[in-house]
């Protein structure tokens, strides 16, 4: 479907004409392999995500068979959370520094050389400490995430054409979470018991083995020879540092990253801490499971009709406003009903509409912060969002954690800890409120110009700074008739000039001097 709609050129997507006959400029262009690239970082980042929470799912079995805590097999999971945070910056440098290409590249071999370090353990039970291995390739994983995470926004920019971009950013942004999907699926499909743990290592190898083959035998450039935009020709065109300081000064991308971010860390939050919510209440593990399934399937599903229709209306601020509007809603109707028992269906669909209005959303901020933010490089403007919503997930998490306390009441619970179930009353109140801000603050102080669509479409450059104050030309200032073409020959009838013509050529021609001067 992909490969019909994306090769058919539109007539500003084939190289075009300029000037004057004979003077001949290519115009922008699209490449078939665009796709290629774009199937390779999906993959990617679906079997990164799949390596990230391949343990969650089975934590019990894999504690059991290698003699390992559940602080321990949680640690496997947390560990990208951890190195996110510093190592994240260090992947933006890499990633507008040294290419999309390159950073493509060591992402899918750190990726593989995780899944390979993860099956050691299984080859010989004699080894002293699996714990070892596995934490050691799961931070190789969670090194690839850093370069992989933030890919889809420069990948969209530098190869896909202004009608595609955002479909393509949902199609590489949304193939983590399908990731997450289907370990969730995978991974207690395959174990149901201690001797099927190696066979689920060594088939989660396969898509990472895959990507790897791919992105270093199809990926042969960063950058296409020919633009696909005129935005796309300015790409990157600010140095890493600098451009992180205009990030920083950046009002508008400020608020957006900080909110956005938090919109992030609550998301994670709450997958995080679903079955242990809803066991409180008597909801079932495999409830508890559907629900989040629910949750991914219908993010997809809505990033996907949102990509098409941003595509084609470029209203990115709009649709991320009322998407996080009808998200805090949605989270403060889980809040409620998450509380009471005997409400699967409703359940359901509260988790159906958080996935509808809140994970579809995703794909279009990273698009709006490249919006507000051009010229810095995609992947500043990307990644500096992923890492603080990294650092704002950990600090959401623990102060949920912090609030809860053990139930006093009469007890449903079918939570398996062995331990009195905990009361997330408070702390669900908190996340819905903490939604609440985020998106107030988004909706009232969030405001900022298209400047990658500027760019492309020939208007005002607000991205650029005036260095100097424009000279300006009073149109009063009529030079004399003495001037060259203005003095009569002598003898002839003196005529006056016209004033109302006057004015206006020396207002043309003051408006000539004030935009050259300009920025």
């Amino acid at each position: 479907m992909f490969g019909t709609m994306g090769d058919r050129l539109e007539a500003w997507d084939r190289p075009g004409t300029s000037g004057t006959a004979g003077d001949e400029v290519p115009g922008p262009r699209t490449y078939a392999r665009r796709w290629v690239f774009l199937l390779v970082v999906s993959l990617l980042s679906c079997s990164n995500a799949m390596l990230w929470l391949s343990f969650a799912p089975v934590a019990d079995t894999i504690a059991q068979h290698f003699f390992l805590s559940m602080e321990q097999v949680n640690w496997l999971s947390l560990v990208y959370l951890v190195v996110s945070i510093p190592f994240g910056m260090a992947a933006i440098w890499v990633l507008d520094s040294v290419g999309l290409r390159g950073a493509t590249v060591l992402g899918a071999w750190l990726n593989f050389a995780g899944s390979l370090l993860r099956a050691v353990p299984c080859l010989d039970v004699r080894i002293p400490n699996p714990f070892a291995f596995f934490m050691s390739g799961q931070s190789l994983c969670a090194l690839a995430q850093t370069l992989v995470i933030s890919s889809p926004a420069k990948l969209a920019a530098l190869w896909f054409p202004e009608h595609q971009r955002a479909t393509a950013n949902m199609i590489g942004t949304m193939s983590n979470p399908l990731g997450i999907l289907m370990a969730n699926v995978l991974s207690p499909a395959l174990v149901k018991k201690a001797e099927d743990i190696p066979m689920m290592l060594g088939i989660y190898i396969v898509p990472a083995a895959l990507a790897c083959l791919l992105a270093t035998a199809c990926l042969w450039e960063s950058v296409p020879p020919t633009p696909p935009s005129a935005g796309a020709a300015s790409s990157t065109s600010e140095s890493f540092f600098h451009g992180l300081r205009l990030l920083i000064q950046n009002k508008a991308y400020v608020i957006l990253a900080v909110c956005f971010g938090g919109g992030i860390g609550i998301f994670s939050s709450f997958s995080a801490l679903l079955e242990q919510i809803l066991c409180a209440s008597s909801y079932s593990n495999e409830f508890s499971g559907l629900c989040g399934a629910l949750f991914i399937v219908f993010g997809i599903l809505g990033a996907l009709l949102l990509g098409l229709y941003v595509d084609r209306t470029k209203h990115f601020t709009e649709a991320t406003k009322i998407g996080l509007c009808l998200t805090s809603m949605t989270f403060v109707a889980f809040a409620l009903v998450s509380r009471l028992q005997g409400q699967t269906f409703a359940l359901a669909a509260i988790c159906s509409l958080l996935g509808l209005f809140g994970f579809s959303v995703a794909p279009v901020v990273m698009e709006l912060a490249v919006e507000c933010s051009f010229p810095v490089g995609e992947g500043a403007s990307a990644g500096l969002i992923f890492v603080l919503g990294q650092a704002e997930g950990v600090l959401i998490m623990l102060l949920l954690t912090a609030l809860t306390v053990r139930r006093t009441g009469p007890s449903f619970s079918t939570c398996q800890q062995g331990e009195e179930p905990l009361d997330w009353t408070e702390s669900l109140l908190l996340l819905a409120g903490l939604c609440t801000l985020f998106t107030c603050v988004l909706v009232l102080f969030f405001d900022t110009p298209y400047r990658r669509l500027e760019a492309e479409s020939g208007g005002p450059p607000s991205s650029r700074m005036c260095a100097r104050e424009p000279t300006i030309i009073s149109p009063t200032q009529v030079p004399p008739l003495e001037t060259r073409g203005l003095t009569p020959p002598a003898g002839a009838l003196q005529e006056a000039p016209d004033p109302a013509s006057l004015l206006k050529g020396h207002s043309e021609r003051a408006e000539t001097s004030n935009k050259a001067e300009a920025c």
